[in-house]
């Protein structure tokens, strides 16, 4: 199988599930606007949400991918099967017991995390109500992510990929037509978080079952390779809530800034999402599998031209997405959400954070990419100890700019934290000998130099000046954006044609 064509499967299941979040934004205010009712549904569902992105978004894959690449390559099927299953019974017993636990502690659990409401009559109730519908999706979601860490150690990546998509379309379909039989309303946003998470585990079970790995409860308390999982999973989740303790800490600073700077950084941040999860998270998500093979395989070889490949096409494809994201910036912001209430200021001003955003954004995907070459050799306490190093770097960055710079201070020191954390762990990479440069970077660089400043220079022309966008009406930006980033897209690929460079040479198989 071709990593290049599954890069462009997971990238474009991914891109789907992006779009659809950006029109169940656009449904959801629309139909319910800003209020006591999603003030209540938005904090009921930060909790499930949160424990999503600390237990199941990652963790779980970094701890549990390569332990069963190890035993799909070495160990046969009957093995395989046994882990699948003993893996899957102690986790749906932990979940099943955290989920039960918090319905139950619902009100003090909405006490701890929004304190305020208890002030507001009537606020409190309905927050605990919602907060128990919605509790369940994080039962549902970490079963997702098992589910999808099988179908990617055995190549079936455009499923795990498209299944969020599913989460968005029950958002849009509860709050389009069934939240007029709901009372209150806005509960039907909580169901659709519930049958949300089903249905994304319901769509991965076919899938499952095709390659006879459907799990089944069999509960095995002695498996050490089950706990190897869980042992791996404790610095996982340390990990990815570094990178969560670093948001809570830029929305802490963005409070005491002027009013708005926190929504300049969320709009900023949903456009930054593209490329790091289309980039990013896609090649991070095919690279794992292949690597943790070379490993079992022992071949380090193999394992460290992967890693090559790997950072090549990052640096191909994530240089000219940040430049054109701090040369388009306002073009890309007035096209998506100069609107109604988001005036000419709100789009200056996120286009301050977004360019500044775009410095790091090669950082941001290199980490996703250097980090799994840790994880695949179950090695997931370096990444840690360099993300810490990261954390209190930003947090340093963040003092520095924050007064000349304000919002747009914070993302830069996201931004450049990605930068150092990427730095650390390529150095560790080169000092622990697993991964040495192929030969012919520095060809590759100045070619893929070269197409960026030609592209930089079609889009800067094409583009014009910003006042320009802010004044056209919606279909107008829509159709202007659209002719400059296909201007671009052919003139940054056609340079590199020119100079000998075209994406046929990227073509590598999975092991």
């Amino acid at each position: 199988m071709s990593l290049l064509r599954s890069l462009a499967a997971v990238g474009s299941m991914t891109l789907v599930s992006r779009i659809l979040g950006f029109v169940r934004d656009t449904v959801v205010a629309r139909a319910f606007g800003a209020g006591i009712a999603t003030d209540a549904f938005f904090v009921a569902f930060r909790i499930p949400n949160l424990l999503r992105r600390l237990f199941a978004e990652g963790a779980f894959a970094q701890a549990f991918v390569p332990i069963l690449a190890e035993y799909k390559n070495r160990r046969g099927e009957d093995d395989t099967r046994q882990l699948v299953d003993h893996v899957f019974a102690l986790l749906a017993l932990v979940l099943f017991a955290v989920t039960l636990l918090g319905v139950v502690l619902a009100p003090v659990i909405v006490y701890v995390s929004a304190p305020g409401f208890a002030a507001v009559t009537g606020k409190f109730d309905l927050t605990v109500m919602l907060l128990r519908i919605t509790f369940p999706y994080i039962f549902f979601i970490s079963l997702v992510s098992l589910a999808g860490g099988i179908l990617n150690t055995y190549g079936r990546f455009s499923v795990p990929a498209l299944t969020p998509a599913l989460l968005n379309l029950s958002f849009i379909g509860f709050a389009l037509w069934a939240a007029p039989y709901f009372d209150p309303p806005v509960k039907a946003l909580a169901w659709a978080v519930f049958v949300g998470g089903a249905a994304q585990l319901a769509f991965q079970v076919p899938h499952l079952m095709r390659l006879k790995l459907l799990p089944r409860f069999r509960l095995n308390l002695k498996d050490a390779a089950v706990w190897r999982v869980m042992r791996q999973m404790g610095p996982a989740v340390f990990g990815v809530s570094i990178g969560q303790l670093s948001l809570l800490i830029n929305t802490i600073f963005a409070s005491f800034l002027a009013t708005g700077s926190v929504s300049w950084l969320y709009y900023a941040d949903r456009l930054m999402e593209f490329p790091t999860a289309l980039l990013g998270v896609a090649l991070g998500t095919i690279l794992l599998p292949s690597l943790a093979k070379h490993h079992a395989d022992k071949d380090p070889v193999e394992y460290a031209k992967l890693l090559d490949w790997g950072l090549r096409l990052t640096l191909m494809l994530s240089l000219p997405a940040a430049v054109a994201l701090a040369i388009l910036a306002v073009p890309l912001i007035a096209t998506l959400f100069h609107y109604g209430a988001f005036s000419t200021h709100d789009a200056l001003m996120t286009r301050n954070a977004l360019v500044a955003y775009s410095v790091g954004l090669l950082g941001l995907i290199m980490v996703k990419v250097l980090a799994p070459g840790f994880y695949a050799r179950q090695n997931i306490r370096t990444p840690v100890k360099i993300g810490l190093i990261a954390l209190a770097a930003t947090q340093l960055m963040n003092l520095a700019f924050i007064w000349p710079l304000q919002h747009a201070g914070l993302a830069l020191a996201i931004g450049l934290g990605a930068c150092v954390n990427a730095g650390l762990l390529y150095h560790k990479l080169r000092q622990h000998g697993i991964y040495s440069p192929q030969p012919g970077w520095g060809i590759f660089t100045l070619r893929v130099a070269l197409a960026i400043a030609v592209m930089g220079a079609c889009l800067w022309i094409t583009a014009g000046p910003d006042s320009g966008w802010l004044a056209l009406s919606a279909l107008q930006r829509v159709g202007k954006l659209t002719a400059v980033i296909g201007l671009g897209v052919a003139c940054y690929f056609g340079t590199l044609a020119l100079t000998g460079l075209r994406l046929r040479d990227f073509v590598r198989h999975a092991a």
